[in-house]
C-alpha cells in the first residue's frame, strides 16, 4: 500500500470470513503496515452489524490504535438465516429482506458512522467496503436475488452520500465500493461451486486497486481489476 504513509495502521471488519482473511494476512504482510487489526463476531470485542452497541464498543478499542489509515470492510452475507437468494416475485418475504438490508447496508454504515472520526485527518486514508456488481441498478440484465441486489444498492448509495460529506472534513480521503469477483467462499459456494477466484488472489488485486485509486470527493465503484462499474 504505497499510497498510505509508511507505518500505516489497518483495520479489517469481517476479518473471519474468507475475503477478510485473506486481505487481513496481506497487510500483515505489507512491511509499510504497522498494525493490522482483525474484527469479526469472533473476535474481542465482537463485530456484530445487527447491535449498534457492540459497533460503538469496537470503535472504542480500536481509539487506542487511531489514527487509522484504511478500514476494509469485508463484511456481508448472501444466504440469510438459511434462506438463499429469491429467484421470483414469489419468492420474496418482508422479514429476510429487512434482515438483508441490515447486515449488507444498515450495519456497515453504522459501523461507518462510528469508525470514520478514527480515520486520520489531513492525509491520505481508505474506505473500502465490499460491495456487488448486481448492486448496479444500470447494469441489472438478469433480475432475480431481490434482497442481495436491493440491499447492495441501498449499500452503493449510503456510501455515496457518506463520500460527499466526508470529502469536506476529509479531502484527501478515498471511499470506494468494491466488486471482488466471484470468490471462491462459504458465501458463494453454493452458487457457483469450486470455480471462481482464490480469496488470497482476489484481495491482492483489490489492494492494488485501491491503492491507486485517487480522492476525488465521490465513491469509486470499481471491480478487482480497477474497471468502474455503473452504479
Amino acid at each position: 500500500m504505497s499510497s498510505l504513509r509508511d507505518g500505516y495502521t489497518a483495520v479489517v471488519l469481517g476479518a473471519s470470513g474468507a475475503l477478510g482473511k485473506a486481505c487481513l494476512h496481506h497487510l500483515q504482510a505489507d512491511p509499510r503496515c504497522a498494525r493490522a487489526i482483525g474484527l469479526s463476531r469472533g473476535s474481542d470485542p465482537a463485530l456484530v452489524l445487527e447491535d449498534e452497541s457492540s459497533l460503538a464498543h469496537c470503535a472504542a478499542h480500536l481509539r487506542e490504535h487511531a489514527p487509522l489509515h484504511l478500514v476494509l470492510d469485508a463484511t456481508g452475507a448472501l444466504t440469510i438465516d438459511g434462506r438463499g437468494p429469491e429467484k421470483r416475485l414469489e419468492d420474496l418475504d418482508a422479514d429476510n429482506l429487512l434482515r438483508a438490508m441490515q447486515i449488507n447496508a444498515l450495519g456497515p454504515m453504522l459501523a461507518m458512522k462510528h469508525l470514520l472520526p478514527l480515520l486520520a485527518k489531513n492525509e491520505h486514508v481508505i474506505w473500502a467496503k465490499m460491495s456487488a456488481r448486481v448492486g448496479s441498478i444500470e447494469d441489472n440484465h438478469k433480475g432475480g436475488w431481490y434482497g442481495y441486489r436491493a440491499s447492495k444498492a441501498a449499500l452503493n448509495m449510503l456510501l455515496q452520500t457518506a463520500a460527499v460529506e466526508i470529502a469536506r472534513r476529509r479531502p484527501l480521503a478515498v471511499i470506494a465500493a468494491l466488486q471482488p469477483g466471484t470468490v471462491r467462499s462459504r458465501l458463494s459456494q453454493p452458487f457457483v461451486g469450486d470455480e471462481g477466484l482464490a480469496p488470497e488472489e482476489s484481495a491482492r488485486r483489490l489492494l492494488h486497486v485501491i491503492d491507486r485509486l485517487p480522492p476525488n470527493g465521490r465513491a469509486h465503484f470499481v471491480d478487482h481489476l480497477g474497471n468502474s462499474i455503473p452504479w
